[in-house]
Parts: structure tokens; sequence; C-alpha cells
């Protein structure tokens, strides 16, 4: 999967916003809409998780400094349209986890309670509003100063970024905050292609997590294949029970994502969430969406619905809150990256999964 700079591109030529329903701002009583201030974001912290899979984070700067303040909004970061969203989250986050547990072991979640509830959200038929996010996910890829890093005009300290160094190979990205820290946005990294040895440190767990998420079995494409856990029972046949224990290990990306988001809501306890990425990272982002009721946007990522019944993962009654783009000459969004002689497949990416337009979310 490449970095976000192709979005862009792809963007200038053909949008297409899939989302799980129709998404409006409120109106007034006479029909016309309501205004909502646009929300201006900034770099905060960066986040890693480190090899104990701890989840760490690094302040991108010193807010007191009012001279940096002042030279930032003197060169605007990043400005996004807001709307009004419906958002089902979880009544009770304990009560979420027993009701999965139980679903894990065929037993009904019937009695689990969503909480629903009018947010604001980003404004996902803007397409500025949709650039400024791409922007966002592309630069969860670099370092502030890197070649490709979209400034936002600021000094940024990357003396110290947890999560960033070499030896660290894990789950990646930034958090942006509202100068009043009243929205805050997860960036979360996509994959880092491993192609020709390339791809940096994070490259061999971003495969891992890939092949697991969205092959059928395994990652067994044939028998010359080297599977990421061991399922397949021969016969063409994969153990659903050996499958769903694979993806819970607390080293994978979908558990360290909630601790991920836990922490975030610890040290932002009254802020709006959102949460955004790329390719893996995008799927990363849905599923937290889904999982917590936080406004999610994914571009350019493969289907996570099998994922999703995998991990057990509960679908409220609403998906208003979750935004997929891409393009429909993406043959990784399509599911058409797959087969023997693929390039994901020669590049060792069992890519099995796709989005499907009429259910409007992925699958």
């Amino acid at each position: 999967m490449l970095r976000l700079t192709v979005i862009f591109h792809l963007l200038s030529l053909l949008l297409i916003v899939l989302s799980a329903e129709q998404q409006f701002p409120l109106s007034t009583d006479d029909g016309s809409r309501e205004p909502i201030t646009p929300l201006r974001f900034e770099l905060r912290h960066y986040h890693g998780v480190g090899p104990d899979a701890q989840v760490l984070f690094h302040d991108a700067h010193d807010h007191s400094d009012q001279s940096l303040a002042s030279e930032t909004f003197n060169n605007p970061p990043y400005v996004l349209q807001t709307r009004r969203i419906k958002s089902s989250r979880p009544s009770s986050i304990d009560g979420y986890l027993l009701a999965r547990s139980r679903s894990s072991q065929g037993e009904g979640n019937e009695a689990f309670k969503w909480e629903e509830d009018d947010i604001d959200g980003p404004d996902t038929e803007s397409r500025e509003t949709l650039l400024e996010l791409a922007k966002m996910t592309n630069n969860a890829y670099l370092e502030p100063g890197e070649s490709g890093w979209y400034d936002l005009g600021g000094k940024w300290n990357v003396s110290y970024p947890f999560g960033w160094e070499e030896d660290q190979d894990g789950f990646r990205g930034h958090i942006f905050a509202t100068p009043d820290n009243s929205t805050v946005v997860l960036s979360i990294k996509g994959t880092s292609a491993s192609f020709i040895g390339g791809g940096g440190p994070t490259s061999k767990r971003d495969k891992f997590n890939d092949n697991l998420l969205f092959s059928c079995c395994c990652a067994r494409i044939d028998w010359s294949w080297t599977t990421v856990c061991d399922c397949y029972r021969g016969g063409w046949k994969c153990d659903q029970a050996c499958l769903e224990k694979a993806l819970i290990d607390d080293s994978l990306f979908y558990p360290l994502g909630m601790n991920l988001y836990n922490n975030v809501t610890y040290m932002y306890p009254d802020s709006n969430i959102w949460v955004i990425g790329h390719s893996l990272g995008g799927t990363l982002a849905s599923l937290m969406g889904v999982t917590f009721g936080a406004p999610a946007v994914a571009f350019e990522s493969p289907g996570e619905r099998l994922a999703a019944s995998r991990l057990h993962v509960l679908l409220p009654p609403s998906l208003q809150h979750v935004t997929h783009v891409y393009h429909t000459a993406d043959p990784i969004a399509m599911g058409t990256c797959n087969g023997v002689l693929s390039s994901c497949a020669l590049g060792g990416y069992a890519l099995e999964t796709r989005q499907v337009d009429n259910l409007r979310h992925g699958v």
C-alpha cells in the first residue's frame, strides 16, 4: 500500500465518498442550514507503541510558548468544516467488552444497549475538509520536517518522539487538536510497504496485521506461502475459532487501537474525538469508530467487515459517523489486488476483502 500522496491526485479526478447513511447538518425551523463554525487543528502529540505493547505519547511542542502560538496562527494550521451527525456509542465499555466475549462464545448480545447522540463530525461532503483530513493521514507516516510532511507553519519539537525510533516497530501516528481542545483528531499510520526490502521499521508488523485482517485464512494463498496463523485445516477449510483467537492477541493493532483510544479519552476527557487513517490505518480508524461511536474517516482502506465479524465487533444501530473515501480504480479498496500474480501477492500481501458500494461501508 502506497503513501497517501497518490490520493490527492485521485481526489482531483474522481472522489467517491461512501458513508453508512446520508449525513446532513441540522436545519432551522424555516428549513435553512444551521451554520457551523469551522475547526482549527494543530499537531499536539506523537503516539507510538513500544516493544512491550505499551502506548507511548510525546508532546509536539510547548503550548505555553506564546511566540510559537503566534507564529503558528500567522501561518494557519488545518481548518475543517463540521456538521452534526448521529453517533451510536456503547452505553458501557465494560458491558461492550462483556457482550463481545459472549458473542465469541456463541451467546447472543441482544441485551446490549447503545446511546445515540448528535455530535459534531467532519463535513465529509466538503472537498476541502476531505483534503485537510487526507493531509493529516499523510503526516501519520512522517515526522515533522521529513520530505512529504504537510507543514502546519510552526516549529515542532521532534527531539524525543516516542514510537518513531528505529527500534520501535509498532503502531504509529499523530494527534491533532483544536486550541481549546474541544475536538481531537487521532491519525493512524497505515502500511509501510516492504517491497524489495524497504518500508521502514514498521513494515514487518504492518504486513502481519494486513495478512491477518484481510485474508480469508491466515494468508494461505497456496502451499508456498508462510502463513500468519496456523488455522488452515486442509481441503480449503479454515478453523474459525482459531482465526478469532489469533486476532485478539495484545500485540495486534486492533487491541492496541482500543488501548490508544482509551488513553486519548483519558488525556482529553471532555473532547470530541475523531479517528482517521489511510490504508491499514483507515481500517483501524473505521473499527475504532464502530467500537466507540467516534466519527471516523478511512482513506483507501481494504474492507473490514470480515475482520470485524471475526473480532466480534458489535455493530451499532447507525453507522452514519463512519465514512470511507476511495477511488474506484484503487485495486486494494476494490478488492482486485489478489491472486498469485497480483502486485499485492508478489509483495507478500494477501488482501482478499473489498469495499461494496451498495452496503455503503466496508465489507
